[in-house]
């Protein structure tokens, strides 16, 4: 129960911030200027890139881009900002800071390992499509395993869509008007957190306590 809190937290808060701004009028000021849509997107994916692998729940960044963006394109923009925050911190822990890495995080590295290795593409997209857990753990861990660079990032990939979609369609139903994206994206969101249990049962049960 202890590490549902987490999530369960973090989707609350979220789903505040979009009632918050869907029935106060200031949330359009957080909207990108119509004139500057490309440099607003640039400046929110470079910053989405950045809190992704400094550690930023990837549910803020799809929050976020779906709010400033709507939906599509802001689960666009936040997957390709979280590809690039995973991409940095696996790249950094391989070539740059192994031995930080292993000082802090050592005690995961193995089982990380070991888990990874056997079945890189469909471990790293079960542990990507569970809402517990560390992200920003998990990048630095694979980048000082044995694990194949692309796989995971593919297997990144693909686990990041729902919980972006899901969190895109709350950002966005904080938009007014929107209610029919709100609704969905809470709905959604429970869905995804009963699928995502059953999955990891099944699938990957050696994954348990990773």
């Amino acid at each position: 129960m202890i590490r549902l809190a987490r999530p369960a937290l973090l989707a609350a808060g979220l789903l505040g911030a979009a009632l918050v701004l869907h029935l106060h009028p200031f949330g359009a000021l957080f909207a990108p200027h119509p004139g500057h849509g490309w440099r607003d997107a640039l400046a929110l994916g470079a910053l989405g890139a950045l809190a992704c692998a400094v550690g930023m729940p990837r549910q803020v960044i799809g929050f976020a881009a779906g709010f400033a963006w709507g939906v599509i394109p802001g689960t666009a923009l936040a997957l390709a900002s979280q590809l690039a925050g995973c991409a940095a911190d696996l790249l950094w822990a391989r070539l740059v800071g192994r031995a930080f890495v292993r000082s802090r995080l050592g005690h995961r590295a193995a089982r990380i390992d070991r888990a990874l290795a056997a079945r890189p593409f469909t471990a790293t997209l079960t542990l990507r499509l569970m809402p517990l857990g560390s992200n920003l753990a998990l990048n630095l861990l694979a980048g000082v395993s044995s694990v194949k660079v692309f796989p995971f990032l593919a297997g990144s990939a693909l686990g990041f869509v729902p919980q972006t979609v899901i969190f895109a369609l709350i950002g966005a139903g904080g938009r007014v008007g929107r209610d029919v994206e709100l609704a969905v994206g809470v709905v959604l969101f429970v869905i995804s957190i009963v699928l995502a249990f059953g999955l990891r049962r099944r699938i990957a049960p050696e994954l348990a306590g990773v």
